[in-house]
């Protein structure tokens, strides 16, 4: 079996380290991958430094695409993937998550009659006006391999009409819809190994911003950046998307010093401060996770979640951007008596793998 792997953002490259190395290291599996990177994360920080630390095989296609509108982006991934496939004749198409990279690969396989296998289906928000909700959506009823994390993201689809149809030759039509557990719990079970990275910080909280609801919304920024200004009798270690940084130039939004804004970190030192951390204060939905991971409560900024067990569990609070929720959450913050489990046995590859072939 041929697979063709879309990748192109910071949490994809997390996901196919782990189902790439498994198909790389058991070749009775029968799948060889070509692995195809659009470009969406493409500078060094963003993109290059999780395949060098991680030791994910270097892209075989590399798309070259950038940044760019919605619309933009997204087309050119559409038109350049589609030529891949047309090249390439792969048996399947493979994606993850919710990223317009996902949504372009997902587009030019279905249309050309190419099985798409998405990893980490059934997720939802339940806000439509989010573009990963939209993504995510849209590739779940296009794919023929549906791999779930939570019983919850089973249940999500079950609503909609999507539920395993039992066919040993899956299609569209007839979906191969499967509980796998957490790609990414998986990732962090075997990175957290390898990192061992000293982190001279103690005692912080780990921030990170970059959603579009709140960067492109000024109101919300500016109700977030007055929220962390307002704790200053935390300290705050916050590696800084450029993107955030650009617009937090452009609207003249300053954080004050107990915030240490740094550069973009790869994953092995991102989960060194994950684990080093008092708690996580994020608007990212993989933060969230690794948060858990690492038993740190995560405080998240945001009006909803795709990880709803988490909310349920005690582990995870909803602020929105509300500067006085986001203020008292904080300094109540505290950890659960119970930690549950939640996101498989981590074997998540190996049963991704046993389903496509």
């Amino acid at each position: 079996m041929n697979i063709l792997t879309i990748i192109g953002a910071r949490p994809q490259f997390i996901k196919a380290a782990v189902l790439s190395r498994f198909f790389r290291d058991n070749p009775s599996c029968g799948i060889t991958e070509t692995l195809l990177h659009t470009g969406q994360h493409y500078d060094q920080n963003m993109s290059d430094v999780f395949f060098e630390e991680m030791d994910i095989p270097k892209p075989d296609i590399n798309l070259h695409v950038g940044s760019g509108s919605h619309g933009k982006t997204t087309g050119l991934m559409l038109e350049k993937i589609e030529e891949v496939i047309l090249e390439r004749k792969p048996d399947a198409v493979l994606v993850y998550g919710d990223t317009n990279s996902t949504l372009a690969g997902a587009l030019a396989a279905s249309k050309i009659h190419v099985p798409v296998a998405h990893v980490e289906a059934g997720l939802r928000s339940f806000m439509m006006a989010m573009p990963e909700e939209q993504n995510r959506r849209l590739t779940d009823h296009l794919s023929t391999w549906l791999f779930c994390p939570t019983q919850t993201a089973i249940d999500n689809l079950k609503h909609e009409g999507i539920s395993d149809n039992g066919s040993t030759l899956p299609s569209p039509d007839k979906k191969c819809v499967q509980l796998t557990g957490d790609i990414m719990y998986e990732a962090s079970l075997y990175y957290r190994e390898k990192g061992n990275i000293d982190l001279k910080e103690k005692d912080f909280i780990l921030l990170t911003i970059h959603r579009a609801e709140n960067t492109d919304d000024s109101k919300r920024l500016t109700s977030i950046v007055n929220a962390v200004n307002n704790l200053k009798n935390y300290s705050f270690i916050f590696p800084i998307h450029p993107r955030t940084r650009k617009i937090l130039e452009q609207q003249n939004l300053k954080l004050d010093s107990h915030v240490k804004m740094i550069d973009p970190v790869g994953y092995l030192e991102m989960i060194a401060y994950e684990s080093a951390c008092s708690a996580v204060l994020t608007d990212s939905g993989g933060v969230q996770k690794e948060a858990f991971f690492f038993r740190k409560p995560c405080i998240t900024m945001r009006d909803s979640t795709e990880w709803v067990e988490l909310v349920d569990s005690g582990w995870n609070t909803l602020t929105g951007a509300n500067t006085d929720k986001i203020t008292e959450t904080v300094k109540h913050i505290h950890i659960p008596a119970k930690y549950p489990s939640l996101y498989g046995d981590g074997n998540c590859a190996k049963k991704i793998c046993d389903l496509l072939k």
